[in-house]
């Protein structure tokens, strides 16, 4: 049985899983396992220091893979922002058919990138932003629960009613991000209302992500609790792994005097990039998701995406229609 959804047949892949933009991780190395295991692969933009680093790394993962990838592009705002129509215009330039935007206004990047043939799938994190997208023309929605890593949004509403929520009046095909591992989650997301899963966290912990082997033994050995949650005084809430700099940005952020200056010297992304690349735990930020209570191992992606398609057929096939009588 192929697990055929709206969104499988819209950017045309096997599974309908999707690799969430991760920034430092989605390299070429990742996203060309994903597509290859006949999930989406997305290259992250900025994670690339220049346009022109992003053609290259484009070209790179299209040598590895003949298969559909597509580029995550977060627009954030910024005193001082990176060029993003000069990435745009790479993306578009490679050949690229599938992008995915998240964050601040991004009507005039989706409105190029339609226009060229590409299809948009815009991240959210809550229904009247989903609505929004929608009338903004993208192709698809992936809408990302409470359990995310990386930023919730302010509602903090997981994916068991986020995603039906959506799904009752998001009329384009629409994916589920937040807590998603396994095949079970998969069937779930498909039974909520979903036409398939963006894992994040979960594609961190295989063996062709380009982290360090400690950080991925980090994610195995972290439990369910093992996150915390940063920024919310400031209204920008992200959810981090639990280790002494995020416990220490919590423990500053409480206090009633504390402005984000006092935190500034311990969140920042180049600090979170040593600690992926070196392995050391307690270098920077590490970004991972509640999903980790679900990860017992370190697959490569053809295994993982393989089970998860697996188990989740097993489980429509076998364990609910047994329960008809």
């Amino acid at each position: 049985m192929a697990l055929r959804t709206r969104f499988t047949e819209l950017v045309g892949i096997e599974h309908p899983i999707v690799q969430g933009g991760m920034m430092w991780v989605g390299r070429a190395e990742l996203a060309a396992a994903v597509s290859n295991a006949g999930g989406l692969g997305i290259l992250t933009a900025l994670t690339q220091p220049t346009p022109d680093d992003l053609r290259r790394e484009i070209d790179r993962c299209r040598a590895m893979t003949d298969k559909p990838f597509g580029v995550n592009l977060t627009i954030l705002p910024s005193v001082t922002p990176p060029p993003y129509a000069e990435y745009r215009k790479a993306i578009i330039d490679s050949g690229v058919t599938v992008v995915e935007t998240a964050g601040h206004k991004p009507q005039e990047h989706v409105d190029d990138f339609k226009a060229h043939g590409i299809k948009v799938v815009h991240k959210c994190t809550a229904v009247r932003h989903a609505l929004s997208a929608e009338r903004m023309g993208v192709d698809a929605i992936s809408i990302d629960g409470f359990e995310c890593a990386g930023h919730p949004g302010e509602d903090d509403i997981p994916g068991l009613i986020l995603i039906p929520a959506a799904a009752d009046k998001v009329k384009i095909p629409m994916i589920a991000s937040g807590g998603f591992g396994d095949g079970r989650g998969l069937a779930a997301a498909l039974a909520l209302g979903a036409e398939g899963i963006n894992m994040g966290t979960r594609f961190c912990a295989t063996v062709e992500a380009p982290i360090h082997q400690k950080i991925k033994d980090f994610l195995v050995a972290n439990d369910e609790r093992s996150t915390n949650l940063i920024f919310r005084k400031f209204h920008n809430t992200g959810r981090v792994a639990k280790n002494t700099i995020s416990d220490k940005v919590v423990e500053i952020s409480s206090r009633p005097e504390a402005v984000f200056e006092d935190i500034r010297e311990y969140v920042g992304g180049a600090k979170g990039r040593v600690a992926l690349e070196t392995g050391d735990i307690d270098a920077g930020l590490v970004w991972a998701g509640q999903i980790q209570g679900l990860i017992h191992d370190i697959p490569t992606c053809e295994e993982l995406v393989s089970r998860i398609v697996r188990d989740a057929e097993q489980i429509i096939r076998g364990r609910l229609s047994g329960l008809l009588s």
